[in-house]
Order: C-alpha cells, then structure tokens, then sequence
C-alpha cells in the first residue's frame, strides 16, 4: 500500500529518510513530496542576540528551521570563531529547551546540549520550562518562524517567566508543490494513506488533494504527526484517521499501519 508523506526530504548527506524507512519496514511504500520553503531572517540581529549570553537565561527552540538560521550565521568565518572560541560554552551553562529529536539532534551539531525533547509539542514543553525556570529571571531567547504558535509564549507570560521572541524564519509554499502533486497523482494513484506534518501543509496542498482524489479522497486515511497538525486538519473538514503517538518515525509508521488495517486507530 502506498503512502504519500506531506513533508520535506531528510538532509541528502544523512542517508535515507527515515520515515520511509520505517513505513517500508511495515510493508508500506512511501513518497515524499516537499511541502514548504523556507526564507531566512534577521539573521544579524538573531547572531547580535547570540553574542550577549549573560542577557539572557537560555533559548528555547521549537523548530529546526531556528536552528538552520543559526547554522547559517555560522558558516561566516568571523561569527564561527566566536561561537567555538567563547559563546557556545557561555550558553552551555543555560538551559536549551527543545521540542522533538530533530531540532535536538540540531543543536547538538551546534555544540550544546538539548533539554526537554520528550515533550514533543509546544504545549508539554511550556510546562517542562515552567517547571524548571522561576519567574522574573533572565528572559528566554526564542528564535521563531513567523507562524509560531502562541501556546508557548502564553503559558510562560501567565506564570512570569520572559520569554524573547525574534522572527528569523518565514513560511511559503514550495514552488514545486502543485505539480510535485499531480506528477504523484497521475504516475502513482491515490494511495492508501497521506501524511500532513504542519498546519501549513495543510493550507496549502488540501486544495489541490481533493481536487485530484475526487469522490475516491473518502477512502484515503489521512493522519498527522502531532496534534497541532491533526487539530488543522480537523478544523479544514479532514476525518484524521491517526496521530503519531509522538513526532518519531517509529510512531508514525505504527499508527499509520494500523490505521490501515483497522477502521480506527
């Protein structure tokens, strides 16, 4: 059976995906369509922040695409000597909250060391942050795309805890998307199960599925990688079949495949 994975590919150099790894292990054999892009931000007053650590009381990231912008101040010689030099260490001895192993595993590549990455939404990582930092301190530095969410920062205002928020990432719909999708549709079929892994998947291919699908779309499973994706799904008419117990490979193909061989999961 044929799933159609609503997201962007792993790093070529990194080996396979693993999603589509672990579907294929379930006996599913899953395509990847890239969804979103990506344009960076205010990347010089994001580094700017960066180089004053005794302003703040540690950082908080809730996607990779803040990491990514990071990296990308990074690559400059300068800004890379003073990051190994002094700055990573200065921030090694504060907290870095992290939702979910991707953007964990990012910033480790950039030398600091992940908390709270079992939370695996917004919401359980407010209360992992609550828990451990105490009102009125140093404000948390939170690099952020433009659609954040505002569960996170509201729960830390409501309890006193500063949070900084700096935009250096927007979201716009792949230049490849539309015809990424009906290449897929007409070489492929309709298959079996489709994956959203954002709200803003959703916005944009929802359109372009039901067109494609037809009366057919009625026997699709669709499912989602979280409950924030699976909430925008319910609220654009979508039945959601399943939701990944956690945002993990191995979470989803086991939902997705018994969502496939039962009528619920």
């Amino acid at each position: 059976m044929k799933v159609l994975l609503l997201k962007d590919p792993k790093d070529k150099d990194s080996g396979p995906d693993p999603y589509i790894k672990e579907l294929g292990l379930c006996g599913l054999e899953a395509t990847l369509i890239p969804v979103l892009s990506f344009e960076f931000l205010s990347l010089e007053s994001l580094f700017e922040k960066l180089s004053h650590p005794e302003c703040y009381g540690g950082l908080v990231f809730t996607s990779p695409r803040a990491l990514e912008a990071i990296k990308i101040c990074l690559k400059e010689n300068s800004k890379k000597e003073a990051w190994s030099k002094s700055l990573k260490q200065m921030w090694n001895i504060k907290p870095t909250y992290v939702v979910g192993k991707a953007t964990a595993s990012l910033v480790e590549e950039i030398g600091l060391t992940p908390q709270g990455e079992k939370c695996g939404n917004a919401e359980k990582l407010a209360e992992y942050i609550c828990s451990r930092e105490k009102p009125n301190s140093s404000a948390l530095l939170f690099p952020c795309g433009a659609l954040k969410r505002e569960v996170l920062p509201t729960v830390l205002r409501e309890k006193g805890i500063p949070l900084e928020s700096l935009t250096v990432y927007q979201t716009t719909q792949h230049p490849d998307l539309q015809e990424s999708l009906s290449s897929y549709f007409s070489q492929q079929g309709i298959p079996a199960s489709i994956v959203f892994f954002s709200p803003s998947g959703v916005k944009f291919c929802l359109q372009h599925i039901q067109k494609l699908s037809g009366d057919v779309i009625n026997h699709v499973k669709f499912a989602a990688i979280g409950p924030t994706t699976a909430e925008a799904m319910e609220a654009a008419g979508i039945p959601v079949s399943c939701t990944a117990g956690s945002p993990t490979p191995q979470d989803l193909a086991a939902g997705v495949h018994k969502a496939l061989h039962t009528q619920n999961c």
